[in-house]
């Protein structure tokens, strides 16, 4: 008995121990885990703070482009209340009258809403793809030179996108005025035909504008595929002329299969920006005349017109609000076309 009962003492003494030892332990790997946690959170700590001044240059660069971001583009965004008052100088934005949706009723209840959206669409879609195609076409020629005459090709081509709209739209009258224009003086008695009103008619002016938006946007558009072309690993036509390869089929097999996800990433921000149109290409070149609106009226000129010249702020302000909805669905219907079609190609 005696010796049973030490043996159950001994016992009882060693289960004591055993939570005592147990709990120091695992204080100790708490202890520990904590303490290498701690070190981690520091180490990211450094390594942030380390990448950011790294990059403080960068920015610093970029702090104008952001500030001038925020006041041109969130700034103004309260404002779009506008199209859903009748807006009052003395009242105030805030304080004018609620009228909700009548100013877009009175916009679609004229011939204006047909009008400018025909225009603003169809303009736009002949701008992406007249002036895509003449783009990847001038880069390609372009590609293909070596030398001194390259760079001044390329500074040349480049000089109609920097040339105000203003001056473009004087370079344009100086061939289309009735009296003293090149084109009715030089051109036209050529063939036996007598000069043109061309400020008058409205019929010449789709193929005029289509043609001066090529001249002026070709040099921008070309500069970016060709910067674009000069990346591709020439092995890639190494390898075609050896095979004997000519210089189409390596264009056709080689050169538009690379420029795809660039042709498509352009096209979807053109896509984007269908609604918005060239201000200075529609209202400039033709002189704003009142003969010309049935085929030179878009959203962006009759917004100007209407706050400026009618003096009708929420009118104007609707349009813009319309503007910006009907380009948003657009550029995620494109999306999701393109998605469907190659999703690496997409923007998001």
């Amino acid at each position: 008995m005696c010796f049973a009962a030490a043996i159950l003492q001994q016992n009882d003494r060693i289960f004591d121990r055993l939570p005592y030892g147990n709990e120091r332990s695992v204080s100790m790997t708490m202890s520990k885990a904590q303490k290498m946690k701690a070190v981690r959170t520091d180490r990211r700590t450094k390594m942030t703070w380390r990448r950011f001044r790294r990059y403080i240059p960068i920015y610093l660069i970029m702090l104008p482009g952001l500030v001038y971001l925020f006041i041109n583009n969130y700034m103004p965004l309260p404002g779009l209340i506008v199209a859903f008052k009748q807006y009052n100088a003395r009242k105030g934005i805030y304080k004018s009258d609620w009228i909700g949706f009548k100013n877009f009723e009175y916009l679609f209840t004229t011939n204006d809403a047909w009008v400018i959206t025909r225009n603003t669409i169809c303009y736009n879609l002949a701008f992406i793809v007249i002036n895509t195609i003449l783009a990847i076409f001038v880069a390609i020629l372009l590609s293909e030179m070596w030398g001194r005459a390259k760079k001044a090709y390329q500074s040349l081509i480049l000089l109609p996108y920097l040339v105000s709209s203003v001056i473009v739209g004087y370079l344009v009258f100086a061939f289309l005025s009735v009296e003293n224009g090149f084109v009715n003086n030089a051109i036209l008695p050529l063939f036996g035909k007598e000069g043109i009103n061309w400020y008058s008619e409205p019929k010449y002016w789709p193929f005029i504008l289509v043609f001066v938006s090529a001249w002026k946007a070709i040099g921008y558009n070309c500069i970016i595929y060709l910067s674009t072309l000069m990346g591709f690993d020439r092995s890639y036509y190494e390898s075609a002329q050896i095979d004997g390869a000519t210089k189409m089929q390596q264009i056709r097999y080689i050169t538009l299969p690379m420029l795809k996800p660039t042709i498509i990433m352009l096209t979807l921000m053109a896509i984007g920006r269908i609604f918005y149109s060239d201000f200075g290409l529609f209202y400039q070149v033709p002189m704003n005349q009142g003969a010309l609106y049935s085929q030179t009226q878009t959203i962006d000129t009759y917004v100007y017109r209407g706050l400026l010249q009618l003096g009708n702020i929420s009118m104007s302000a609707a349009a813009g609000v319309y503007q910006s909805i009907v380009g948003f669905i657009l550029i995620l219907a494109a999306n999701l076309v393109v998605r469907r079609i190659d999703n690496e190609s997409a923007l998001w």
